[in-house]
């Protein structure tokens, strides 16, 4: 059984950081790829930033330079380094074992301006 956890989310203001964690169980990361998603009140669920088994990071245009996705191989766990944080980045943030089914329940991120 695969399971996700996310964890990190929480209140900051504008400007500021926050790192959310992603642990995975039932699956090894460094053989998968993985991705960060976000929903926002009201908003569809929408993509992040993917990294690839091969460890190859990709962003969408309104994280880059921003965000930094990584993972650490002997933790199992996926990272979503997230720096000068803006109102807008408000969301439900969600793991995703990429290309199946397999999702976190979500960490909340709400950042105050």
């Amino acid at each position: 059984q695969v399971q996700l956890v996310e964890s990190g989310g929480g209140l900051v203001q504008a400007g500021g950081s926050l790192r959310l964690s992603c642990a995975v169980f039932g699956s090894i990361v460094s053989r998968n790829a993985m991705g960060w998603y976000r929903q926002a009140p009201g908003k569809q669920r929408e993509l992040v930033a993917t990294i690839t088994s091969g460890g190859s990071a990709n962003y969408v245009d309104f994280v880059k330079g921003r965000f930094t996705i990584s993972r650490d191989n002997a933790k199992n766990t996926v990272y979503l380094q997230m720096n000068s944080l803006k109102p807008e980045d408000t969301a439900v943030y969600y793991c995703n074992l990429e290309y199946t089914s397999y999702w976190g329940k979500g960490t909340l991120v709400t950042v105050s301006s």
